[in-house]
C-alpha cells in the first residue's frame, strides 16, 4: 500500500502529494540518501495507514503542508539533507506513530535534535493556531535552541499564509496573519531572510486590511507602465558605464512590497502620490571574493559621477556588515525628474545572501564568521530564562530589538562591540560584563568624560569608568535601552533588596532578643502597614538604608501590642458634623459569570477600564495587561486602535452574558445647553425618578448664557442608559447628551 491509496488524502491532493514529492527529491538532490527516501516514504504511509495524521483549523493536510514546507525550505531559503528528513517525519513522532529512539537508530542523532525543537514547539499550538501570550516565553525559548528549527518554523508560516487565502476560516485566518506580522516576519528580519519577511508581512496586511491592501495594489498596477519606463531610463546611462569599465554584472528595478509603502504612507502621513521612492535599483556583481569591496565602490563612483547622492542616506554595509550577515551598498541619487532613487549595490554572494539569509550563510562559512547570530540569541536567552521576566514585556522588547538599527562602538583597545541604536553608556558596561555595569560610574568617550545616559554613536571609542562602591540603581532602568542590560540590573537590583531584606531583618530580631522581647509575625505586619510602608521590602530597605530607627520601629510595635492588648481605650469618636462620606469611585473588580471571555471562559477576574468607563450591553473586548490581569474595555474605546496595532496578541474576545445582575457601573454624561433658570433642577430631578439610576457627583461650568456640565451616574446597562440619555435632551436649553 502506498500514500496515493490511503483514504486520508483526497483525489486533488493524491496528485499534488506526488508533483510535490517528486519536486522535492529534485530540491535535495543528492543531500538524502536513496536508502532514507525510501525509508521515510515507508514511515508515512505507516502513519496515514493508523489514522493518526490529523488536519489542522484549515483543513491542511499535514503530510502536504510539510512538503510544501520543506519545499520552501529547500528553495527559497537553502537549507536541505538533515533539515528537510525532520519536517517530514516530525508530525509522526508528534502523533507517537514513531519515537524519537527509533528516528535516531534509523535517521541519526541530528535529525532527532530537529524533530525535538518542531514538536515542542508544535506542542505550543496544539490548543490554537496561533500562539497563546502567556506562551512566548516558552516558544522564544524553542525557538532560540536550534537554528534550524527558527528557519522552519518561518517557511512553514510562510506556507500556511500562502495556503489560507481561500479558507472561510475568518476568524483563524485573522489569528494567524496578525501573529505573523508581530512574531514571524521580525524573525526573518533578524535573520536576513528579506523575501520571505516581505512576503509575511504583504499577505499579513492583506488578510488584516483587506481594502488597504488591494487600494495599494490597483494604484501599484495603475503606475507600473510609467515606472517601468523611468527605471528604463534611469539604469540606460548605468549599464552602458559598467560595461565600459569592465564588470559583469545584472541590473534589476524592484518595486517595494506594499507593506513597506504602508508604512511610509503612515510614518509620513502623506497620500500614494506623494510616496516617490516606490522602487529600488539592485545592482548585482559577479566579483572574485578578494575584489568583492573594491568592484562595489567602483560602482558607487561610476554612479554618483552621473547622478548627484545624497550623503545623509549612503548606507555602507560593507565595511561592517549586520549581524545577520547582510553586506551591501545603499546610496540614494536625484534622478531625472528630480526624483530620488535609493541604488542597493552588492555581489552575487552578497545577494544569495540577503534573499536566503544564515542558511546561504553556511555555504559560505570561512568568508564571514557567525558571532553575531551567537550574540543575538545569548541576548535572547538571557531575557527569557529568569522566571519572573513577564513574557508580554519580553515579547515588545524582543520585537523592538529585532527592528533596531545598529551602532558599533570600540574599546580603548580597538575591540569592536556592536550594539542597538540608541544605547547608553550604561547599555556598553553591561553588554561588556554584568560586574562592569554594576560599577560603573560613567565613560571617557573619545577622550572626553561623560555621564551613563550619555548615548553611543558609531565610531565612539568607549573607556569604561568603575567604582567599587558603586551600586546599581533603579533609576538605572530608565537610562539603558537595551533588553539585555534591563535584565541585568532588576536581576541584581533584586539580589541586593534580598541582601538588604536579610541584614535589616536579622538586626530587628538581634534588637528584640536583647531587649527579651516577644516577637509577633501578625503585630508586626500590622505595625509595618500602620507606618506606612507598602511592602515588607520597603520597610526592612528603610532600616537598612538608616531611614528607619530600629529602635524606632520596635516602639511603635509595642505601642501597637498595646492598642491590640486594650482596644477600649482609644476608640475614635467622630461627630456628624465633620463626617464627609468620600464618593470617589473604586475601580470595579468583579468575578461574576456576567462576562465571558475569550469564547467561553467564565469566572475570571477582570477590571473595568476607567479610560471608556464599559457598562452591560456595550459591544466589549478584553485586553491583557502586563500584570497578567484582564482590563475590558469597549471597542469604541479612543484607546482601542493603539492597543490593536501595538498589541494584537494581547487583545481577548469578551461577551456579556445572561442578563444584568443588579450590578451597578459608573458612567459620566457631558451636558451642554443655554443657562436657563431651574435648567439644573431639572436634570437632576430626572435623574432622581428614575428606578436603579444614583447621581454620584456634577460640575457645572457656566459662560456667555451657555453651560457645560459633567454627571457622573451609576447605571446598570446600556438600555437604562440610552432611556436617561433621551430623556435628559427632551429637557428645554438642553442642546446636547453624550456619554464621554
Amino acid at each position: 500500500m502506498t500514500i496515493e491509496d490511503i483514504s486520508f488524502f483526497t483525489k486533488k491532493e493524491k496528485a499534488e502529494l506526488i508533483s510535490l514529492y517528486r519536486q522535492l527529491l529534485v530540491s535535495a538532490g543528492d543531500s538524502i540518501a536513496r536508502k532514507e527516501v525510501l525509508n521515510l516514504k515507508r514511515n508515512l504511509v505507516r502513519a496515514a495507514r493508523a489514522h493518526h495524521l490529523q488536519r489542522n483549523n484549515f483543513g491542511m493536510n499535514p503530510v502536504i503542508r510539510d512538503l510544501q514546507t520543506a519545499v520552501i525550505v529547500a528553495e527559497e531559503i537553502g537549507m536541505k539533507g538533515n533539515c528537510l528528513v525532520g519536517i517530514m517525519l516530525h508530525e509522526i513522532v508528534k502523533t507517537n506513530t514513531m519515537t524519537i529512539e527509533e528516528v535516531k537508530t534509523e535517521f541519526g542523532e541530528d535529525v532527532a535534535v530537529i524533530i525535538r525543537g518542531l514538536v515542542k514547539t508544535n506542542e505550543l499550538y496544539d490548543k490554537s493556531p496561533a500562539i497563546e501570550s502567556e506562551n512566548f516565553r516558552n516558544l522564544l525559548i524553542s525557538f532560540a535552541e536550534d537554528m534550524r528549527v527558527i528557519l522552519i518554523r518561518i517557511a512553514d508560516r510562510v506556507n500556511i499564509m500562502r495556503q489560507i487565502k481561500d479558507s472561510p476560516n475568518e476568524e483563524d485566518r485573522l489569528k494567524v496573519a496578525t501573529e505573523a506580522a508581530y512574531l514571524y516576519a521580525p524573525l526573518a528580519h533578524k535573520l536576513g531572510l528579506y523575501k520571505l519577511k516581505s512576503e509575511l508581512e504583504d499577505l499579513s496586511l492583506k488578510y488584516t486590511q483587506k481594502e488597504t491592501y488591494y487600494f495599494l495594489k490597483d494604484k501599484l498596477s495603475e503606475t507600473k507602465a510609467s515606472r517601468d519606463l523611468y527605471i528604463a531610463t534611469f539604469i540606460e546611462p548605468i549599464e552602458r558605464k559598467l560595461r565600459e569599465a569592465g564588470l559583469a554584472f545584472d541590473i534589476k528595478g524592484r518595486t517595494k512590497s506594499i507593506h513597506s509603502i504602508w508604512n511610509k504612507i503612515k510614518k509620513q502621513k502623506t497620500s500614494f502620490e506623494h510616496i516617490y521612492d516606490l522602487f529600488a535599483i539592485r545592482i548585482i556583481l559577479d566579483s572574485d571574493p578578494e575584489k568583492e569591496k573594491q568592484e562595489c565602490w567602483q560602482v558607487y563612483s561610476i554612479i554618483t559621477d552621473m547622478y548627484q547622492p545624497n550623503p545623509k542616506r549612503l548606507r555602507d554595509w560593507l565595511s561592517i556588515p549586520k549581524s545577520n550577515g547582510y553586506e551591501s551598498l545603499h546610496a540614494t541619487v536625484m534622478g531625472p525628474e528630480g526624483r530620488w532613487v535609493e541604488v542597493q549595490i552588492r555581489t552575487r554572494r552578497m545577494d544569495e545572501i540577503a534573499e536566503r539569509g544564515l542558511a546561504a550563510h553556511w555555504r559560505y562559512k570561512g568568508v564571514k564568521g557567525e558571532s553575531g547570530l551567537d550574540d543575538w540569541l545569548t541576548s535572547v536567552r538571557e531575557a527569557l530564562e529568569h522566571a519572573d521576566s513577564d513574557s508580554l514585556q519580553v515579547m515588545d522588547q524582543f520585537k523592538m530589538d529585532l527592528y533596531e538599527d545598529e551602532v558599533f562602538v570600540f574599546t580603548p583597545k580597538g575591540d569592536l562591540f556592536k550594539l542597538a541604536k540608541g544605547a547608553t553608556v550604561l547599555d556598553f558596561a553591561f553588554h561588556i560584563h554584568s560586574n562592569l555595569g554594576c560599577r560603573c560610574t560613567g565613560a571617557r568617550v573619545n577622550g572626553k568624560n561623560v555621564q551613563l545616559r550619555q548615548k553611543l554613536n558609531s565610531g565612539d571609542q568607549v573607556e569604561i569608568m568603575t567604582s567599587n562602591t558603586q551600586t546599581p540603581k533603579q533609576d538605572w532602568l530608565h537610562i539603558v535601552t537595551t533588553s539585555r542590560a534591563r535584565t541585568k540590573i532588576r536581576q541584581a537590583l533584586k539580589e541586593m533588596a534580598t541582601r538588604y531584606h536579610d541584614f535589616a531583618k536579622e538586626m530587628l530580631e538581634r534588637k528584640f532578643r536583647n531587649r527579651k522581647l516577644e516577637y509577633d509575625e501578625g503585630v508586626m505586619m500590622r505595625t509595618i502597614k500602620r507606618m506606612g510602608y507598602k511592602t515588607v521590602s520597603e520597610f526592612y530597605q528603610a532600616i537598612a538604608d538608616d531611614v528607619l530607627d530600629v529602635n524606632q520601629a520596635i516602639d511603635t510595635y509595642l505601642e501597637q501590642q498595646k492598642r491590640e492588648n486594650e482596644p477600649n481605650e482609644e476608640i475614635p469618636y467622630r461627630s456628624a458634623e465633620k463626617y464627609n462620606l468620600q464618593s470617589e469611585l473604586d475601580e470595579v473588580t468583579q468575578k461574576e459569570d456576567v462576562l465571558v471571555i475569550d469564547e467561553n471562559l467564565k469566572g475570571l477576574e477582570f477590571k473595568l477600564a476607567k479610560c471608556c468607563n464599559p457598562i452591560y450591553g456595550d459591544d466589549i473586548f478584553g485586553f491583557t495587561t502586563v500584570m497578567g490581569g484582564i482590563k475590558i474595555h469597549r471597542k469604541n474605546c479612543p484607546n482601542a486602535p493603539q492597543m490593536e496595532e501595538r498589541f494584537p496578541y494581547r487583545i481577548v474576545k469578551a461577551r456579556w452574558a445572561g442578563k444584568s445582575k443588579g450590578t451597578n457601573y459608573p458612567i459620566t454624561l457631558r451636558v451642554v445647553g443655554q443657562d436657563d433658570i431651574g435648567i439644573v433642577t431639572n436634570i437632576t430631578s430626572i435623574i432622581s425618578k428614575e428606578n436603579d439610576i444614583t447621581l454620584r457627583s456634577i460640575g457645572i461650568d457656566s459662560n456667555d448664557g451657555l453651560f457645560s456640565g459633567m454627571l457622573t451616574i451609576m447605571v446598570g446597562d446600556t438600555g437604562r442608559l440610552e432611556a436617561l440619555i433621551r430623556k435628559l435632551r427632551t429637557v428645554k436649553g438642553v442642546k446636547q447628551v453624550n456619554r464621554n
